[in-house]
């Protein structure tokens, strides 16, 4: 696995560094502005890119932009302490992969690093509420449909449990481990919860729960393991 880090914060990129390669990473470079890190990217040909969003001179944002334009198509992961609703728009519209936050818990990096390569758009659960929020100013009132009245009816008990955990921001391992069953089991209950909803991502579906009020503060008990 070969990532680029970038960020104007040497401590930052230190720790995040060092976090990664004791994990089995490999850090390919880790560099201060966001040229260098388009130069790099270019250069390197890396499986994913950890963006920071505040820089000066050429922001993370004006980054995102120019790693797309100049080709490079490695997921890009923002890492920052922004929870600005323009900042999360504009990285998910540049077409950042995920957006995490630099205060989240270390060992979470890793989790979210590897749904991003399976596919998957990650986002820290703190910003998901200010994801809904974007959701809802840019659909409007006129594309509601019947299915947002009611979109949970067809999910299985477990499946709703699982929802609310991806409302939450965890990962398919993160919920496996919480719920005491296999990634495996996870990851076809997040297949069905999307097909059921008519839905392309699990960003997308941890709006929708966000919305209906699921989530942290509705967690119930876990299932029976094996459930």
């Amino acid at each position: 696995m070969r990532v680029l880090l970038i960020d104007d914060h040497a401590l930052v990129r230190k720790g995040i560094e060092e976090l990664l390669q004791s994990r089995g990473v490999q850090v390919v470079a880790s560099v201060s502005s966001g040229e260098e890190g388009v130069r790099r990217a270019r250069e390197l040909g890396t499986d994913i890119i950890l963006l920071d969003v505040k820089m000066p001179g050429m922001t993370g944002i004006e980054t995102l932009k120019q790693l797309r334009a100049s080709g490079v198509g490695a997921p890009v992961v923002m890492l920052t302490m922004s929870r600005e609703d323009a900042d999360l728009g504009a990285a998910l519209r540049g077409g950042a992969q995920g957006y995490l936050l630099k205060d989240s818990e270390p060992d979470d990096l890793v989790p979210a690093r590897e749904a991003v390569l399976q596919g998957d758009h990650v986002v820290a659960q703190e910003v998901v509420g200010t994801l809904a929020r974007l959701v809802r100013s840019d659909s409007g009132p006129e594309r509601e449909t019947p299915r947002r009245a009611a979109p949970f009816a067809e999910l299985t008990p477990r499946e709703l449990e699982i929802l609310e955990c991806v409302a939450d921001g965890l990962s398919n391992k993160m919920i496996a481990r919480a719920l005491q069953i296999t990634d495996g089991t996870v990851k076809l209950h997040v297949k069905a919860i999307l097909r059921k909803l008519g839905m392309r991502s699990r960003v997308e579906a941890a709006v929708s729960a966000v919305e209906h009020g699921l989530g942290r503060n509705r967690r119930k008990s876990p299932a029976p393991p094996g459930a």
